[in-house]
């Protein structure tokens, strides 16, 4: 038995007790400052970067010849399926560095999905209809979100510490990079950051 056993107690459970975190509140606007809906905010750091693991598959659905949703958030590594619930076959593809693909004209569900292994923007768009576009962000952080209607999101669970803000919209010209805001974020009483993205628009 420990010969202080309070110290040998208090070690163990600061040991144990998870890291400082607090949720990040963002509302995000446009140049004019009004809400801006569907903007891709996340958090970038070294330590975020080495808690980004692969998540689950999710579904990128082809639906009354649009794809569903608009934007996906993903981490690095992971597979994204792209079921086609038309009535109609696609051909769904990316040119973009980040990832590309090609999966020919089909109906269903493709039995491999695609692993989107690298951080960017990747750029989807349906071969035989024009309109359709898509947009997968491949994020080396698990600290990110869209903001809902109002432009508003919270990002929960997030360490204390130094990050890079980014903010993105898919109304921003191509090639325009995502806004890049330091940020300090602290263990507890964060206050609510806003973020305006010139050149977006709802």
């Amino acid at each position: 038995m420990p010969r202080f056993p309070c110290l040998a107690l208090l070690a163990a459970l600061l040991v144990a007790a998870p890291a400082l975190a607090a949720s990040v509140e963002v509302q995000v606007s446009d140049g004019a400052g009004k809400p801006l809906p569907g903007a891709a905010v996340f958090l970038e750091s070294k330590d975020a970067r080495a808690a980004a693991k692969p998540g689950p598959a999710v579904d990128l659905v082809q639906a009354n010849r649009q794809f569903q949703p608009a934007v996906t958030l993903v981490t690095v590594g992971t597979a994204v399926n792209f079921p086609n619930r038309d009535t109609v076959r696609h051909h769904v593809y990316s040119f973009s560095p980040t990832k590309k693909f090609e999966i020919k004209l089909y109906v269903g569900t493709p039995a491999a999905p695609v692993v989107f292994d690298n951080p960017g923007i990747a750029v989807l768009g349906c071969n035989i209809h024009d309109t359709m576009a898509a947009w997968v962000l491949v994020l080396e952080t698990p600290h990110h979100g869209l903001s809902g209607a109002d432009g508003h999101l919270a990002l929960a669970n997030v360490p204390a510490g130094t990050y890079r803000l980014r903010a993105w919209h898919p109304s921003l010209p191509a090639g325009v990079p995502a806004l890049d805001l330091p940020l300090q974020v602290a263990a507890a009483g964060q206050a609510p950051v806003v973020v305006k993205i010139a050149g977006a628009a709802p």
